[in-house]
């Protein structure tokens, strides 16, 4: 059966729209009750920008009443007289029949809904790093994942959807359908398979995803109570881990103010104790900063962090984490370093990082073969400013380069 009929001015709309979660999605955009019966009906009033364009708004919430269906094309018609606020914002809600909803926003300057392109890839990556972190946590707490529990993570990713931002602030918003199964081991047969044995269900998922962002957030205020970085440690059981702490580092950065919000889906059981709204700033980014490199150390080897731009990218395997090389922009240790990456998710940022001429912090194990110092192991900790502003005299000096004719010295300052 086809689940969408156009049959109202022309717009595409869910064959059956629920009621509550029109509701919800209007009460998202400034609609608000002004009436109504329990049960029967309630009536909605348009945000004050919009009330010129449209009248107050019945809602019918009771399915088997005889005008049910007269009351909801009613509704619907009005709505879809404003055809941007309906293709970009409202339908694409209703489309998704049942899902929990991620909102990720970040401040920005420019005008509404708008943001500077490079903030905004970086919101969207690191949306995209919160949820597979969280996802990973799932399968049980690690301080440094690397590429464990990857492609459980991944699956979780697949049944996702990414809606278009919404007005104002720049929002990206992830639709998460929490009756979707998702194979615990890759190759499985879910349609074949029990419920709940060698499965999980997106809500579940979603559900670690939130808790290890909240554990975060605890951390977070811990340190600005303390001044202590113990609380991430203390919260790796509970969801923190180096891919979430650095996701949500992407996210606090080179912002005023952002969040991450959680809205579940009104047609389930919303499940209790949790937060729903986790709110970042621009002093959030030294703490994540610092405790992300704390949760990538290996206790067992001597794990050390270096600043660095980036050269000589390699990536000669089809899925392989990436090999790239690192000029130190540090006045002490090598002078030049090959890092071998453990996450392959980490390759492209290294990629922008380089067109971009970013300096970067890469953490890992350092060790020396023949003349190459290496970096194993290693994970992209935070991307910098650029390189002429992290350029140190002294490494020019104690290194002793010679120029290259028709090449720009990077340490050569203005």
């Amino acid at each position: 059966m086809n689940r969408f009929v156009t049959n109202i001015q022309g717009a595409l709309i869910p064959a059956k729209v629920d009621p509550e979660k029109l509701k919800s999605v209007l009460e998202d955009f400034g609609w608000r009750p002004v009436g109504g019966r329990a049960g029967s009906y309630t009536r909605l009033a348009p945000p004050g920008e919009s009330a010129g364009r449209f009248p107050s708004l019945v809602l019918p919430l009771d399915s088997d009443a005889p005008d049910y269906s007269d009351v909801m094309g009613f509704a619907l018609s009005i709505l879809t007289q404003d055809a941007d606020l309906w293709t970009r914002f409202i339908y694409p809600r209703l489309a998704v029949a049942t899902s929990d909803e991620f909102k990720f926003r970040k401040e920005s300057s420019a005008p509404s809904g708008l943001i500077p392109w490079r903030s905004g890839e970086m919101l969207v990556e690191s949306a995209r790093l919160t949820l597979l972190a969280g996802a990973k946590s799932f399968l049980g707490p690690e301080r440094h994942f690397v590429n464990r529990h990857g492609r459980f993570a991944n699956r979780y990713l697949d049944q996702i959807l990414m809606g278009q931002t919404a007005p104002g602030s720049y929002i990206v918003t992830a639709y998460a359908p929490p009756h979707v199964v998702i194979p615990l081991k890759g190759g499985a047969d879910v349609e074949n398979q029990i419920v709940g044995v060698g499965t999980a269900q997106v809500r579940e998922v979603t559900e670690a995803v939130v808790r290890s962002v909240g554990a975060t957030v605890e951390a977070l205020d811990h340190y600005r109570r303390s001044g202590s970085l113990a609380g991430f440690e203390d919260g790796v059981s509970r969801g923190i881990s180096y891919e979430m702490t650095n996701a949500i580092l992407g996210i606090a950065v080179n912002s005023d103010e952002a969040d991450i919000a959680i809205e579940w889906d009104p047609t389930s059981p919303p499940p209790s104790g949790y937060e729903s709204s986790f709110r970042f700033t621009a002093p959030d980014v030294e703490p994540l900063s610092h405790a992300a490199v704390k949760l990538a150390e290996d206790k067992t080897s001597r794990s050390v962090t270096i600043m660095g731009r980036v050269h000589l990218l390699a990536k000669k395997e089809a899925g392989s984490p990436g090999v790239f090389g690192l000029d130190s922009l540090q006045s002490e240790g090598p002078r030049k370093v090959r890092v071998r990456l453990a996450n392959e998710d980490e390759y492209h940022l290294a990629v922008r990082a380089h067109d971009d001429d970013l300096a970067i912090l890469v953490s890992g194990t350092l060790e020396k073969e023949a003349n190459l110092n290496w970096l194993y192991n290693a994970s992209m900790v935070r991307t910098l400013g650029s390189i002429s502003d992290y350029a140190n005299p002294r490494r020019r000096k104690a290194g002793q380069r010679t120029p290259i004719p028709g090449q720009t010295d990077i340490f050569e300052q203005s």
